[in-house]
């Protein structure tokens, strides 16, 4: 219930102003962003692949209305992947782009049109993209764009949902690329998604099993343990090697896990956002885990 509160805040354009006015608010948010600028999301991939992580860099914002801001969005992720440049990472560090932040919603052929030029931005830098998944109604829009990009681009990834009902036959659709499994973040209808807690871990595994038994690159998305162990077990169950698979986590969360994953030789790769529209991102980070809220509130008693 309160998890569904916060997400339904997450659009509260009166909640965005409340909790964008807390003083503290900021030392909280800089837990889950990296920074504003592409000079802070460099520094945080600087650091994060010293230590043996890849990154997947996510400039924040999403439902733009208007063609200039799709615009400024495509701009701020060319100008990221030049300054990535430099550091020749290489797929160590890949770019994840929300499609409704190229203006999907307005309209989708130039939302794939500005999709192709970030791209052709990470294919020059030898680098790669991975389109989330927003709510249930992008979707089929998200995986016409995404099937349309990897005409040129094969390696272009997306994220399935695994709360939806539609996400396992998705994956068997899918299981041949570079798919990232997460549960779900968005406020879903009880008609297109699971609602309860055991019915989403139940189906993020009925994914998990048909993206492992698959050939192409599952992205497992998680911090829970349980979920974690039974990614081993399906590995071994499907003679993968370490290099075949990847865990994913968020900045931030469980920085202990991710580097207990890197000693034990499991590629890990952390989901760095980055920039000044961080409100509906950080409701999504709270709604999804209570040690979250709580983090949130001993840092607003000053504790």
């Amino acid at each position: 219930m309160f998890g569904s509160l916060l997400l339904a805040g997450s659009r509260s354009p009166l909640a965005r102003r409340a909790v964008s006015s807390l003083p503290l608010t900021r030392k909280v948010v800089d837990r889950f962003v990296a920074g504003v600028s592409a000079d802070d999301a460099v520094a945080a991939t600087r650091r994060l692949t010293e230590a043996g992580l890849s990154v997947t860099i996510d400039h924040l914002g999403e439902e733009v209305r208007d063609t200039g801001a799709a615009i400024d969005a495509v701009k701020a992720y060319v100008t990221l992947l030049g300054a990535l440049r430099p550091l020749d990472l290489g797929r160590r560090a890949e770019v994840s782009v929300k499609l409704s932040a190229l203006g999907q919603a307005l309209d989708t052929s130039m939302a794939l049109d500005h999709a192709r030029q970030i791209c052709a931005a990470a294919s020059d830098c030898g680098s790669t993209v991975t389109l989330d998944m927003e709510d249930h109604t992008t979707v089929d829009s998200t995986l016409d764009i995404l099937r349309t990009l990897r005409e040129d681009f094969p390696d272009t990834g997306v994220a399935i949902q695994a709360y939806l009902f539609r996400s396992e036959a998705d994956c068997r659709d899918l299981a041949g690329s570079r798919v990232r499994l997460v549960k779900g973040a968005y406020r879903e209808p009880a008609s297109v998604a699971y609602q309860k807690k055991n019915e989403v871990d139940l189906a993020y595994v009925r994914c998990l099993r048909i993206l492992m038994a698959g050939t192409g690159y599952p992205m497992v998305a998680t911090h829970d343990d349980r979920l974690i162990a039974i990614t081993e077990l399906l590995a071994d169950q499907n003679d993968r090697t370490r290099d075949s698979f990847e865990y994913q986590m968020l900045y931030g969360i469980r920085t202990d896990k991710q580097q207990a994953l890197v000693g034990a030789g499991s590629q890990t790769r952390v989901y760095v956002p980055y920039g000044d529209d961080w409100y509906g991102y950080f409701m999504r980070r709270l709604a999804e885990r209570p040690a979250n809220v709580a983090f949130f509130l001993r840092s607003l008693s000053g504790k």
